[in-house]
């Protein structure tokens, strides 16, 4: 069992909830949501992360981010048990990322880069990656878990000029976008031989969901590209649900198959 907790209504959330609902429900893994207003005061999103560490039923925990600044005050997060934590909101997940120990378990997005990667025999040893986005949730996660691979990373971010930007994405063999900038990466940022893969997840005014990257000027330039919507969300929304099965295993004191 996975217990969703959102906070407020920000497209992107909802539309990631959706997703993982449905594939939740595709693999046999029951979903509870708990859903607070973006007012929610501290207190209310502690009692909601102690009822998730006391429901012995409930094996995992995702608490979509980031949070609104009420909610951000370091340690609150830290609330979540260790072994619940199947999306790295808990230091000791982060921690364990960075030392390279199993200790919890790592952000989905990042990890479904990579899995992306791996399916379609995308070699990243050795390459050059660009990561354009330094947060906690993606960004970083992502750069450790590529230079984890004996990856070349260079990481961008906002206050990056964008001519650098423009030319570590032009330089690199793999182009990992999670900026959260509709059309930020374009035809000008690439070339012929490489590999895009967009995270940004960007909902206009129009209701329409869109990445960080121009599709249709990068796509006839790279090698490949992931489309926004169809490509990392789905297979995110995938891990998810592994990670949740192996904490349900692991609370039950069961081995892996």
């Amino acid at each position: 069992t996975l217990e969703v907790i959102r906070v407020g209504q920000r497209p992107e959330d909802m539309a990631y909830e959706r997703a993982a609902m449905k594939r939740a429900q595709a693999v046999g893994v029951q979903v509870r949501q708990t859903l607070l207003p973006a007012d929610a005061r501290p207190e209310e999103l502690v009692a909601a992360l102690e009822r998730v560490n006391r429901d012995d039923s409930v094996h995992g925990c995702l608490l979509f981010r980031p949070l609104p600044e009420q909610l951000s005050a370091p340690g609150l997060t830290e609330t979540l048990c260790p072994e619940k934590d199947v999306d790295a909101i808990t230091v000791g997940s982060m921690g364990g990322l960075l030392a390279r120990l199993e200790m919890g378990y790592p952000p989905c997005t990042p990890t479904a880069c990579l899995e992306l990667l791996r399916f379609y025999h995308i070699p990243m040893e050795g390459q050059k990656v660009a990561v354009v986005g330094k947060s906690m949730t993606v960004g970083l996660p992502t750069a450790l878990l590529m230079m984890n691979e004996e990856a070349t990373v260079s990481v961008c971010h906002i206050l990056s000029q964008p001519e650098d930007t423009r030319k570590l994405c032009q330089q690199a063999d793999i182009v990992i976008s999670a900026a959260g900038c509709a059309g930020l990466i374009k035809a000008d940022y690439v070339r012929p031989g490489q590999v895009v893969v967009d995270v940004g997840v960007n909902v206009g005014k129009d209701g329409v969901m869109r990445g960080d990257a121009a599709f249709e000027e990068v796509e006839p330039i790279v090698k490949a590209i992931t489309p926004v919507p169809g490509g990392v969300g789905a297979i995110t929304s995938t891990v998810l649900m592994a990670h949740v099965v192996e904490a349900a295993m692991r609370q039950n004191g069961l081995k892996e198959q």
